[in-house]
């Protein structure tokens, strides 16, 4: 990004200062010094004319070489007086403070100059006759910059391009009732005639202003004055709000003001494992096109770095609470950085500054005034700014409880104070005498009514009518527009090139019927298509999850753990029945496992739910592709977990089914990893915190494991519960696992002999036992029945009989398979569902 007030630009013909322009004709601009400069430069060709009439070529060279020694040594002994009168200046105004210097520096011009016509001897008049001015000095901290324009001698700032304008802003909220207030209205309905109206809040009234790009229009004011409301109804983030907001004279809609603006909230919502370089570089491959290429992302990142002053954290970690990286004023600048990575007109924040150090505090306006002079348009947010701070703003907007009690340049707030009767004292800050007096007048009778009412008389006296003031600045807004609109900012057509032309010649019809698709042009909601963002957000969550192995490990471990306490306790079960209860047993904490351990997803999208709505409001990404990108990253690592949980379980325990059966057994677990995954991410996103999250999914599950077939048969369930019993996650999963252990397998579980397993009757010796079966034989009754042949050896239950007793014929494995896989996907859906709706990050 350029900036705008670089040494030697021809085109510029304001004065630029590290804080801020210098209007021309107001007290605090320097005083111009190509007139003194001229002066000297005659005198000075006049006595380098006469000392090469009298010295020989010899001379004038060696003597040539001495001026340049002295006026080099004069010039570092000028610049250290300058240093030591800032360094006393610096609790000063920078406006105070660059008056002073100049005053000075005129002060002292005749000795400076009896001085410089003494070192004149041996520069040549030929070479000095025809040069006009001299080279400006490098820029400085502090250090004002004077850049004339010849043609435009009596210009001011270039032309602005992009006018908001805000009128009668009004937001106003109802307090809501009590908790003991709304449990009386249910329990006695009567209650609710006599029960007061709702008391109405008002945080907004009537609040008017303006704000031009490359300028900084701050809103102060005390806690609870409406700040935060102010910018967030200026984002269009308050649904509620009264009153009309223009931009270059046109109301626009959210879809465009989304577009063309971005928010940098007060929390520095980063992850905390990623480097201050890759935030910016996937920030950069969210918002920048396709057509740019990658290495112009990256050179793009690269001079955000230069610009924010990050390039020698650019490889540290952005750190949290049990991580050390950056510090809260380079963070904050990481923050603003991933918001203007593409170039937004309008730039909003909330209180920037919150929580720094003064130091840290001036370097992020600092930054922000960059910024706002390479074209965009910055409105912050601010408490309490000291005097450097308030050296670059433009514009400033305080409010109190709602209302406006100044607007206006913060040159003019010592005159506003004193002509209100209550002048800043002496040595006193301008902005705390402001929110002294603005308490004091609160506590008094009137409030600050008599503050309020003054400001708008006088804002109507010194202040043009807006109308007027954007007629002046912006003759044919409409095309001015369409030239910001033009530059590639935020906007491409959905052909190969960007257009913003139209029939009409005019963009006042695209400002009004946003929503409506031209021909001609479009504005892209997204920069890039749905698979490409996919791809960056799986190659994120790649990146953090890189960065915190730990997490994985852990639950593979404890699957692993799992897995291994089951095969030693199950060892190698026999085809009795006693190890067909063992298996059943055992298949049923198997699967209910594979739920159990997918809890660990619960606190990933709650740690991630405001970093996603931030990028989301400003459709850095779709909802929809953040969902997908979620749901791959994760397919891999449940396919690691199921893998080493079904080795570890299928020879230990001595499942039946061969190879085929194992990679069903795979394939299963790997389904309710999956669909247990699924289901957990579901309640991250309905649920408000971690601790409940756990308790809502734990109970959750157990549910599903009493109604899933295990503890209790379908037909056996209360017909009021048994729609509970075909929801049930883990039914489906362990009916699947049953079907493919004993739906094809030859195994005989049950013989003759072991017919009284379980009964007193089972410690009979072999001779009762073979009578009780001959006298079985010869029943009439049972004499068409596989009983009317059995035996000591006789084979009486097989895995069908199994399936059947616990009434699994409905499905096959395969459909159970299919079905928990799409468990999954119906849980996927549900939370983009409830994203969509709760991801809006407006207020009501």
């Amino acid at each position: 990004m350029r900036s705008p007030d670089a040494v030697g630009i021809n085109g510029l013909s304001s004065g630029v200062t590290t804080s801020g322009y210098f209007e021309p004709g107001s007290s605090s601009e320097p005083p111009r010094p190509t007139s003194r400069r001229s002066a000297f430069e005659e005198e000075r060709e006049r006595l380098a004319f006469e000392a090469a009439t009298e010295h020989s070529a010899s001379e004038e060279e060696s003597e040539h070489s001495a001026l340049e020694e002295e006026l080099n040594h004069s010039a570092m002994e000028e610049e250290k007086r300058k240093d030591l009168a800032l360094e006393e200046d610096r609790d000063r105004s920078p406006f105070e403070a660059s008056q002073r210097s100049a005053d000075e520096e005129m002060s002292q011009q005749p000795a400076f100059d009896e001085e410089r016509k003494n070192l004149a001897f041996g520069a040549f008049a030929e070479e000095r006759k025809n040069r006009e001015s001299i080279d400006s000095p490098p820029e400085e901290l502090h250090k004002i910059i004077q850049v004339n324009d010849p043609a435009h001698e009596q210009g001011d700032k270039p032309s602005p391009k992009v006018y908001l304008q805000f009128s009668a802003l009004t937001y106003t909220v109802c307090k809501k009732p009590s908790r003991w207030q709304r449990l009386k209205g249910m329990v006695l309905p009567g209650l609710k005639a006599t029960r007061p109206p709702l008391k109405q809040l008002r945080l907004l009234d009537g609040i008017s202003g303006e704000a031009r790009d490359g300028e900084i229009l701050a809103v102060m004011g005390p806690s609870g004055s409406g700040k935060s409301t102010l910018i967030d109804a200026l984002a269009q983030r308050i649904d509620a709000v009264k009153g009309t907001m223009t931009l270059n004279g046109n109301y626009f809609s959210e879809r465009l003001l989304r577009n063309i603006s971005a928010y940098v909230m007060q929390d520095d919502l980063l992850y905390p494992m990623l480097t201050v370089r890759e935030t910016l570089l996937f920030s950069a491959f969210f918002r920048l096109p396709p057509s740019q290429s990658k290495a112009t992302k990256v050179a793009r990142v690269n001079n955000l770095l230069d610009q924010l002053g990050l390039v020698r954290v650019a490889n540290t970690i952005i750190g949290d609470e049990g991580h050390r990286g950056v510090s809260g004023g380079e963070r904050r600048r990481v923050s603003i950085g991933i918001d203007i990575i593409h170039d937004p007109l309008i730039l909003f924040l909330d209180e920037p500054t919150s929580g720094l150090d003064s130091t840290s505090a001036y370097l992020v306006v600092r930054t922000l005034q960059k910024i706002a002079q390479t074209g965009s348009l910055v409105i912050l947010s601010i408490h309490q700014p000291s005097y450097r701070i308030m050296g670059l703003f433009d514009h400033l907007i305080i409010l109190a409880f709602g209302e406006k009690v100044y607007g206006g340049r913060p040159l003019d707030l010592n005159l506003f104070f004193e002509e209100f009767g209550r002048p800043v004292p002496k040595h006193e800050n301008s902005t705390e005498h402001a929110l002294d007096l603005i308490q004091e007048l609160h506590a008094s009778q009137e409030g600050i009514a008599p503050l309020v009412e003054f400001c708008r008389a006088w804002e109507a006296r010194s202040q043009p009518s807006m109308p007027m003031q954007a007629m002046q600045n912006f003759p044919d807004a409409n095309a001015a527009m369409s030239s910001v609109l033009q530059n590639e900012k935020l906007l491409a057509s959905k052909g190969s090139s960007p257009k913003m032309e139209n029939s009409s010649g005019s963009t006042s019809g695209w400002l009004h019927h946003m929503h409506a698709k031209s021909d001609a042009e479009t504005v892209c909601t997204f920069a890039n298509p749905w698979w490409a963002e996919v791809v960056v957000l799986v190659r994120r969550s790649w990146k953090n999850i890189q960065r915190t192995p730990e997490l994985f490990l852990m639950r593979l471990v404890t699957v692993l753990v799992t897995g291994f306490i089951l095969a030693t306790i199950f060892w190698h079960l026999d085809a009795t029945p006693l190890g067909v209860q063992e298996r059943l047993g055992f298949f049923a904490f198997a699967m209910s496992t594979t739920y159990y351990t997918c809890a660990d997803a619960l606190p990933v999208f709650l740690q991630e739910r405001y970093i996603f709505m931030r990028e989301t409001t400003t459709n850095a990404y779709r909802k929809s592709s953040y969902v997908l990108a979620h749901a791959i990253i994760y397919v891999p690592f449940l396919a690691i977990l199921s893998m080493g949980y079904c080795i570890i379980i299928w020879w230990a325990v001595g499942l039946a089914g061969g190879g085929s059966g194992f990679l069903f057994l795979f394939l299963i677990v790997w389904a309710s990893f999956w669909a247990g995954n699924s289901f957990v991410t579901l309640l991250s996103a309905i649920m408000p915190n971690v601790m409940v999250g756990y308790t809502i999914t734990v109970a959750m599950l157990a549910y599903f494991l009493l109604l899933s077939g295990f503890f209790i048969s379908r037909l056996r369930i209360p017909w009021y519960w048994r729609w509970f019993h075909y929801i049930s996650i883990i039914k489906y999963p362990y009916e699947a696992v049953l079907l493919n252990e004993f739906g094809k397998t030859k195994s005989c579980f049950e013989i003759g002999r072991q017919l009284f397993h379980g009964t007193p009757l089972a410690n009979l010796n072999d001779q009762i036992i073979d009578g009780i079966l001959g006298y079985i034989r010869s029943l009439p009754a049972l004499r068409k029945t596989p009983y009317a042949q059995i035996d000591s050896t006789s084979c009486i239950l097989t895995g069908h009989d199994i399936l059947i007793n616990k009434e699994i014929v409905e499905l096959n494995k395969w459909k159970c398979l299919g079905i928990t896989v799409a468990f999954g996907i119906v849980f996927r859906y549900a939370f983009y569902i409830v994203i969509r709706i709760t991801g809006k990050n407006k207020r009501d």
